[in-house]
């Protein structure tokens, strides 16, 4: 049966009935204005962003290596940002998708989020932060986002008048090994392609090039060129678009017994020019507190490789163990000099090309451990660079110089 607004003789009543049908379905398909971020508060234990019209949703998630605090914002483009204080230490923001903000807060101590809220606005999102330790850190890392909806049209929130529960699921088991290529009798490299999965890593703000796609390519130009030089053996942490655990990536490592750890990044700022690759090795600090962490453990059958610490007291396994990071900290920080002086020549660096930081990724005692900072993403020179062929046939070599050299010492002081 067919419906009409008139009568079959009512056309001049159709037309601005039409008229205004079309005018409503044109309002319903054009896109609303996205509000902008009109300011970034940061308090002692909270976060308040504000914004200049209400916005649809918000998410927010930890990162570790280094620590931050992202916070996904749909319906909003990016505006001020914020004077840091507190346990901020930097902010930027950039865009995400047709209708979206991220913003990343760089933490000086580990916090997560314990609770977020909308003013009934919808236009003042509130985080409260909860300061932790570094395994809670961890943990709330691979826990997901929590979500914030906004109250609509400034009705007061949905209170739920029911709960759902679901059974923790058993602990999940190691995650397969990856293959290794290459001959048997050759020490094994195994090169981390950083981040990937849910956690793209930093995001190029002027074409919103991904840091997971970027590593990953330069991951598997390395370990092209290391086979095609037939003096090591290479594994891939991951070789596609996966999430692995900061530990998970050093504990795949370790368990193929590798010999050299290498975890590929870029690096990125909100604001200046910054250039150049650089490389990250383990800190003294972070070497004293990781040693006393894994003497503490209950079972310490597997903390250094080859040596079982079970029947020895604490004091014993602090002191074997510090011993055991501290010469595995010496080869690495002489393995980052080598590929210091072999990129120069190969790849933009910066000035000062080695550092040292408490990276999650780098703390295996009993295995040298670099993370490689290739370049910037946020800088379109680099960025040009890192996204190109001849830019990964230059870091790959780059890194098949420096292992040539690092296994060749080795192997004479042996």
């Amino acid at each position: 049966m067919a419906f009409c607004w008139t009568g079959r003789g009512s056309a001049r009543h159709d037309r601005p009935m039409l008229f205004l049908l079309a005018m409503f379905a044109g309002w319903l398909a054009s896109p609303a204005r996205a509000a902008t971020v009109e300011r970034v508060a940061i308090e002692d234990d909270r976060i308040v962003i504000r914004f200049d019209e209400s916005v649809e949703t918000a998410a927010s998630f930890v990162l570790d290596g280094p620590r931050r605090i992202a916070v996904d914002v749909t319906g909003a483009t990016p505006g001020t940002n914020a004077v840091v204080s507190g346990p901020v230490v930097a902010v930027r923001q950039g865009r995400r998708g047709d209708n979206g903000t991220r913003i990343v807060f760089d933490l000086a101590s580990p916090a997560i989020v314990a609770k977020g809220d909308f003013d009934p606005s919808g236009r003042t999102l509130t985080l409260t932060l909860r300061n932790v330790d570094t395994r809670k850190f961890a943990a709330a890392s691979i826990a997901g986002p929590l979500s914030f909806l906004p109250s609509v049209w400034g009705s007061e929130p949905v209170r739920a008048k029911y709960k759902v529960s679901i059974p923790v699921p058993p602990a999940r088991k190691a995650a397969a090994l990856p293959r290794i290529r290459g001959d048997d009798s050759r020490p094994l490299v195994v090169i981390d392609a950083g981040h990937g999965g849910v956690d793209p890593g930093a995001i190029s703000p002027a074409t919103g090039l991904r840091e997971k796609d970027v590593t990953l390519k330069i991951a598997r130009q390395i370990r092209d060129t290391l086979l095609a030089s037939g003096r090591v053996r290479v594994a891939l942490t991951r070789d596609d678009d996966r999430y692995l655990v900061l530990s998970e990536r050093y504990g795949i490592a370790r368990r193929l017994h590798g010999d050299l750890f290498i975890s590929i990044h870029c690096d990125s700022v909100s604001t200046g020019e910054a250039t150049g690759a650089s490389v990250y090795t383990l800190s003294e600090i972070a070497s004293d507190k990781q040693a006393a962490r894994l003497a503490a453990r209950e079972n310490k059958a597997d903390i250094i490789a080859g040596v079982n610490l079970a029947d020895t007291t604490s004091d014993v396994s602090s002191i074997l163990i510090d011993l055991t990071q501290r010469e595995t900290m010496n080869v690495s920080a002489s393995f980052a000099r080598v590929l210091g002086r072999e990129a120069k020549p190969l790849i933009p660096t910066k000035a000062v090309f080695h550092r040292m930081a408490s990276l999650m990724v780098l703390k295996a005692p009993d295995m040298p451990s670099v993370l490689l900072e290739t370049g910037y993403i946020s800088n379109p020179t680099d960025e040009a660079f890192l996204d190109s062929r001849e830019g990964r046939e230059r870091i790959a070599e780059t890194v098949r110089r420096a292992v040539e050299v690092h296994f060749a010492r080795r192997m004479a002081s042996r």
